[in-house]
């Protein structure tokens, strides 16, 4: 089974690289909220309406001092293809050997079509400015996802 993270855990570090040759550590963005959010692979209709809707809304998620950071097994080359085509405009990382993905509890069985399988399972997770889990949501639907995590967040009038 795999270990999920609860909010008040400390948020597993990393260091992964980007689409554009960089690289990002989590520890290094001490002092602000950072949401973290694993999605299977890029340029999939499901990805996309998730990579979309937070890129749609990352004047407003930045303007309350929150990072976006989308983590999947892609490679920095397809990420680049995702950004460059869908205009995107968050922060995608790699995380190809999944180390990432498993230490958040975001690669593991899940159900598709029916069947178990393992794979990469849609998650979500807020760290706090002191690099806890203030929020961590397993499941997560592709579309309408990010409307809810901001209503969740208080960000938006009920």
């Amino acid at each position: 089974m795999t270990t999920r993270l609860q909010p008040g855990d400390t948020a597993p570090d990393f260091t992964l690289p980007t689409d554009d040759g960089n690289e990002v550590t989590l520890s290094d963005l001490r002092g602000q909220r950072v949401i973290v959010y694993f999605y299977p692979a890029a340029m999939t209709p499901g990805c996309t309406k998730q990579a979309c809707d937070f890129s749609d809304s990352i004047d407003r998620l930045q303007a309350e001092g929150l990072t976006v950071l989308g983590i999947s097994p892609d490679q920095p080359e397809k990420l680049a293809k995702f950004r460059e085509r869908d205009g995107l405009t968050i922060t995608l990382l790699s995380d190809p050997d999944k180390s990432v993905l498993t230490a958040y509890g975001a690669f593991g069985e899940k159900k598709l079509y029916g069947k178990v399988v393992q794979g990469v399972i849609r998650s979500t997770f807020v760290i706090d400015a002191e690099g806890k889990v203030e929020l961590a949501q397993y499941n997560v639907k592709a579309t309408g996802h990010v409307a809810k995590l901001r209503r969740d967040l208080g960000l938006d009038a009920a």
